[in-house]
């Protein structure tokens, strides 16, 4: 790896690059090629307090700085990692394995959160507002939560880190980070080293890699943070809300998804091809906004269907490093085995394989699957993996029935010749978001980005993340004497 991410794989608490004191490391490798890239020593407990206290510290003196020098910080950041966007690149491929399309994908989205928390240090704005009490002055400030603990997923580590991290810094707040353990350095310690080369003051951002299996719940349950901003799977979230609920701290969850393409009778199928093909093996389909489900109104299911197939038998699998390269490999064996087991799964209930793919070591090539059964417990799940099924269906009223028929409520994207007919539809799916024309892979930085139902709680991006990272206060002037009733 390039000498910028030399001596990354540490622990950074309190300002300073130390390693971890627990018992066993954990071992960074290529999914790719199996090359191992780093060996880094757990953080304990002991580390978690400390990380925690360090942040507590340094975020009173951080949030009484102007804003104007804390918006300073992210310009440099930013301009660290456009200085650094080809190795940052090298590092995404060789760590989860992304594409160099992928690569591209979340560098450009990454800078572009970056430039809104530049401008995110200068939007809080307090209120004055009236009151029923003569001579009283309400005034509502908005400020600082204090110390956000903040605990990001491997699929894109390095933009799903800086989401929350960037807006949580620039708001005034100090953070813990607690990166995956397959991408500790592109989610965790890589973005420890911008900020601090960009100036952030020590302590205020801290990054332990760590496991559950060594601290437990010690990160949720320490009494420092008041924010806990979670992104991975439904069931660990539950998990989260449920340990930060006990503990009254706010949670932010930005969880899976089953998301459906909509391809409606008067839509442009060769493009809702490309849509869906994008859709769901972006990154591998390791996306949580994915189209796990690709829904075809039966009248144009069989013209769909043949393109969609030809267009996914096309896909090159193989090195991620291959510009040619469409599909990597998944993070790991598990994962691997997982999707594998699915389709075996989906065939051994009745569905027909179109695409049929196979596994060799982390390459997981990908199926095309129909005719599953409608009750299968498949269709209620997220599928994490180049795996789609195509669905039929029959009118309008059949595939918003079908659509809503999950737990999930993440992403979605209809397609249809009329604009209107396609937001009426988008607007009768139980979701947080869904595209009319397009892809359900989108995230834009001011734009409200969270689900409903178990894909999540709250939302992240703009104004949104402003309620997210901060709180309200009221004081309350009496000019003049009040009067009391003893």
């Amino acid at each position: 790896m390039s000498s910028y991410f030399s001596d990354l794989a540490q622990q950074y608490i309190d300002g300073e690059w130390r390693p971890g004191t627990g018992s066993w490391d954990v071992i960074d490798f290529n999914p790719y090629n199996d090359e191992k890239l780093a060996s880094i020593t757990v953080a304990t407990v002991e580390e978690v307090d400390l990380a925690y206290q360090a942040a507590a510290r340094a975020q009173k003196k951080w949030a009484e700085t102007n804003p104007y020098t804390r918006r300073a910080v992210f310009e440099r950041a930013l301009r660290l990692v456009e200085d650094h966007e080809q190795e940052i690149a090298d590092l995404i491929t060789a760590e989860l394995g992304g594409t160099r399309v992928k690569a591209g994908f979340e560098l450009h989205l990454a800078k572009e959160f970056l430039r809104e928390s530049i401008h995110l240090a200068l939007r809080p704005e307090g209120k004055i507002l009236p009151s029923p009490g003569d001579g009283k002055e309400n005034r509502v400030y908005r400020v600082p939560v204090g110390v956000v603990g903040v605990i990001s997923p491997f699929n894109f580590p390095f933009l799903l880190s800086l989401k929350s991290v960037a807006p949580a810094l620039a708001l005034g707040n100090g953070v813990v980070l607690k990166p995956h353990q397959n991408t500790p350095i592109a989610g965790g310690t890589l973005i420890a080293k911008i900020f601090e080369d960009a100036g952030l003051p020590g302590g205020l951002l801290n990054v332990l890699v760590t496991d559950i299996a060594e601290i437990g719940d010690a990160f949720l349950e320490h009494p420092v943070p008041k924010v806990i901003s979670f992104t991975g799977s439904d069931k660990v979230g539950r998990h989260v809300a449920t340990v930060c609920a006990r503990h009254f701290k706010r949670s932010v969850l930005e969880l899976g998804g089953n998301s459906a393409l909509v391809v409606l009778d008067d839509a442009d199928v060769d493009y809702a091809v490309d849509a869906a093909v994008f859709s769901r093996f972006v990154h591998q389909g390791q996306v949580c906004m994915a189209a796990n489900r690709v829904l075809v109104d039966r009248s144009v299911h069989e013209e769909f269907t043949e393109k969609f197939v030809a267009k996914v038998r096309s896909l090159k699998v193989g090195d991620p490093s291959d510009p040619q390269t469409v599909i990597g490999p998944v993070i790991n064996s598990a994962q691997a085995g997982a999707i594998s087991g699915t389709v075996e799964q989906a065939l051994a209930e009745g569905a027909t394989a179109l695409v049929h793919g196979t596994t060799t070591n982390n390459l997981v090539e990908p199926s095309v699957l129909t005719g599953i059964p409608a009750d299968s417990p498949l269709l209620q799940q997220e599928i994490f993996g180049p795996v789609v099924f195509l669905i039929p269906f029959d009118g309008e009223e059949d595939a918003v029935r079908i659509v809503n028929g999950t737990p999930y409520g993440l992403s979605g994207a209809v397609h249809t010749g009329n604009i209107e007919r396609g937001v009426a539809f988008a607007k009768r799916i139980d979701t947080g978001m869904f595209h009319v024309n397009d892809g359900t892979v989108h995230d834009e930085p001011i734009v409200p980005f969270g689900g409903e139902k178990h894909s999540g709680l709250g939302r992240l991006n703009g104004e949104t993340t402003m309620e997210a990272f901060t709180t309200v206060k009221w004081i309350s002037i009496q000019h003049g004497r009040s009067g009391f009733p003893f």
